[in-house]
Parts: structure tokens; sequence; C-alpha cells
């Protein structure tokens, strides 16, 4: 199966930048070169890795990216022991240097507060029993001939299974090897982020994620959970079976270890196609999506880890974020603490915590009876509709396209009142059925 589409994007002075894979087909001995290749890079990245971690040992001035290249690059060729530096691209091993700079850098900016997210740690030593290896070619170290083919310097021209066209030209190409032997180029392109907008859309939608069903939107539609690993679980079983019986080192336990990587695999990928569908479909449809922030890394650690993994909550927001500020659409995140399926979405009456078990719940104020994932889903949109709202007043002069609400939600009201004013509770259509895979 092959794996393309948009993996990561990022903006840069108003263009934007996209990574697109491709599935690589390389000869018997181009494997091999590549797995040589692979080796270099990481010893490079091991020695200029060790060169710093012995300098501050010692107490010695930090090691700039300059001379780490002549120490472990350029001196290293000449030396009996690195003599065989010399016989791949000099490109990949210096783009090594440069990933090593980088997660330095993002050490020290997680440690200083500049970095947002989860707490970076230092950089540590490659092995050569990683699953996944990488090497980047910049432009001087590659090129497309034209005739379907990717030309890598001292590797020559490998075949491509191109199943999109580049909107422009890479800027550079990383050839990534996975666990289950299979190898992608992974292009990064910068595009004009101007010309992607879509025409505005009328429709707003707020979005319950969960097990039962993936997501239920608050339109009414449901989003049946595939439950990619689950589907799986007997045949893995049986395969990871077969692998713990095959004698450590031999050449039988990597043909079984590569056979479940390849189920892992089939799995990811097919999760990756569902979130990619889905995700683009809800943008294309509406000009606000408003999600709940929830707490996945917490979740990971509890009873429910298995499913929770599988579902990939984390991986859908960042999709939605990304193609929203890239399409013009606006993507409002309410905070964790929300009690979205506590209240009721026509009068604001809180019902407190209710039992997982209990999916539906009247309403002892209005008497209405709700389907608690679908109430959820209301209480969502109506409480992304008051921030979208308050963020306007407080900038009028408009700001980032995806909102974080999490900070707004100590002054949202007395939670013994209604919690809605009347304008902003959506009226509830009736259920409209969606197919994520022709979406």
């Amino acid at each position: 199966m092959t794996v393309s589409g948009y993996v990561r994007l990022v903006w840069r002075g108003g263009r934007v930048r996209l990574r697109y894979n491709y599935r690589l087909y390389p000869d018997a001995s181009q494997r091999q070169t590549l797995a040589r290749l692979f080796g270099c890079v990481r010893v490079v990245w091991n020695d200029a890795l060790a060169k710093r971690k012995a300098a501050r040992k010692a107490g010695l001035p930090w090691i700039g990216g300059g001379d780490l290249q002549k120490i472990c690059i350029t001196a290293a060729k000449r030396t009996p022991e690195r003599e065989w530096l010399g016989e791949v691209s000099p490109v990949p091993l210096q783009q090594s240097l440069r990933d090593l700079d980088q997660a330095y850098r993002n050490f020290f900016d997680s440690v200083s507060g500049k970095r947002r997210g989860p707490r970076m740690g230092l950089p540590v030593f490659k092995s050569r029993r990683d699953r996944r290896q990488s090497a980047r070619f910049t432009r001087t170290a590659f090129r497309l001939p034209g005739d379907g083919t990717l030309y890598l310097a001292k590797i020559g021209k490998v075949e491509v299974r191109w199943s999109r066209e580049l909107p422009a030209a890479p800027s550079s190409v990383t050839v990534i090897q996975d666990a289950a032997g299979r190898y992608f180029a992974s292009f990064v392109i910068e595009v004009q982020d101007a010309g992607q907008v879509l025409p505005n859309a009328e429709a707003e939608i707020g979005i319950d994620l969960g097990l039962t069903h993936y997501a239920v939107l608050s339109d009414g539609t449901k989003i049946a959970n595939p439950r990619w690993l689950r589907r799986r679980a007997r045949r893995l079983a049986r395969l990871q079976r077969a692998l713990s019986r095959k004698q450590k080192g031999s050449k039988n336990r990597e043909r079984a270890r590569i056979a479940v990587a390849r189920q892992h695999a089939k799995v990811a990928d097919a999760r990756r196609d569902f979130l990619h569908q889905t995700s683009t479909a809800i943008i294309r449809e509406n000009q606000t999506v408003v999600i709940e922030d929830l707490a996945v890394r917490g979740l990971v650690r509890g009873r429910l880890a298995k499913s929770v993994s599988d579902a990939s909550w984390g991986g859908f927001r960042t999709l939605l974020g990304g193609k929203a500020a890239r399409y013009g659409r606006r993507l409002v995140t309410v905070g964790r603490w929300f009690p979205s399926s506590q209240l009721c979405p026509c009068c604001g009456w809180r019902n407190g915590k209710v039992p997982l078990e209990v999916r539906e719940w009247d309403c002892p104020s209005c008497g209405e009876r709700h389907d608690r994932d679908l109430a959820a889903a209301l209480n969502i949109l109506a409480e992304g509709i008051r921030l979208r709202e308050q963020v306007a007043v407080a900038s009028p002069a408009g700001g980032r396209q995806d909102m974080v609400a999490a900070g707004l939600a100590d002054t949202r009201n007395d939670c013994r009142g209604r919690v809605r004013p009347g304008e902003a509770i959506p009226t509830l259509a009736p259920p409209a059925t969606y197919d994520a895979q022709a979406a």
C-alpha cells in the first residue's frame, strides 16, 4: 500500500511547508548502498554526540556544528577506522549533524520554556537495531529526472510509486526505511498558502470524540470507530507467538519479525488514511470546527489505553488544525474541564456526573431526552461559539485561525447557574448519513 499525503504543515512567513510521502522500490544493490548510507549517518551522529558529551564532562567549551563537521566527517575520512565514510554522499552526513544541532536546540528551548508542549529530552545515541533508519538529501544531492524515478547521489535512479504530482519543486527529500523493510521518499514542498483557501461555508460543527463511535457531530452524524488494531488482533497474536518461538539472531526470527512489523504497518496505514479522509471532509464542509481538548497522555495510562491509542485522537486533532489553517477554516479548542456530557443543550441544566454505561438521560428541567454523545457535541459547539465571540471582542483585529481556549475555562460562569445564553444554542438537525471512506 502506497502512503502519501500531507504529514506535517509548518508556516514560514506567508508560505506553508508540506511533506509528501511516496513509496520507493530500490533494487538489491541499491538496498545495500542505502544500508551503508544509513550506517554512516548513524555513526556520524553518534560520534558527534559523544564529542559533545565528552566536552561537557571535561568542562570544555561547546563544540559548534562547523567544528563537528571538520572532526567527524572531514578528518574522520582520512583515518583507517572511518575511511568508509567517503563511499557515500557527504550531504546526508552533514544533515545528520544539523539534526543533532536541532535536537539540542529543542532541548534547550524546552527547558527554558520557549518551546511549547511536552518536555524534550537530550539527544540519545542511535543503534543499528533501530527499526527506523533515515537519511536526508538536499537539492544538491538529488533530482527528479522526469522519467518517473528519483536520482540520489552515489545511489542512482530509484523507482518511485507516484500516487500524486508534486505541487512544486521539493527543497529536500528524506529516504526512510521502516520496521517492515519498506522504503519511502519524503519530500518537503514550499507553497503559497493564499491559493489554498476554500470558499466560505455557512455550517459550523462541534465534535465529541469517543470509543463507541469515533466521533459524534453536532448535526447528528455518527462516525463509526473502525478499531484498526482490534481487527488484526488475532492475526497479530498468531504471528507474535511464532516470533517468540524463533531462535534469537537467526534468519527465521528476522523473517518472523518482519511479518509482525508488516501487520502493524497495515494497521498504521489504514488508520492514517481514515484520519486524512475524515478530517478533510469535515474541514471542507464546515467553516468553524469545535473540538474538545482531551487529556490523551493521561488516558493512555488507564485501562482503556489500547483502545485510546488505537483511536489516535491526538493525530486527528493535529490534522484538523493543519488543514484548517491551510484552507482558511477556524478550529476552536474547548478546555478539557468543560462538562460537555453533563449539560442539557436545550436549557443548560447541569445533570452532574453520569456513569459511562448511561448513554441517554432525561433533563429534569425541560423534560427533553438526550443522547449523551450528541448532547456533548452540541454543548461543545455552543461553548466554541461563545469562546470565539469572546476572543473576537478581546482582539477585534483578528488572530490565528486555530484558537486554543483552555486558558478561558476558569472564567466560564457560575457552576450553579445557567451556563448557556439562549441565542448561542444551535438547533438540532436531523441525523445525516456520513460515509468517511467516500468523502
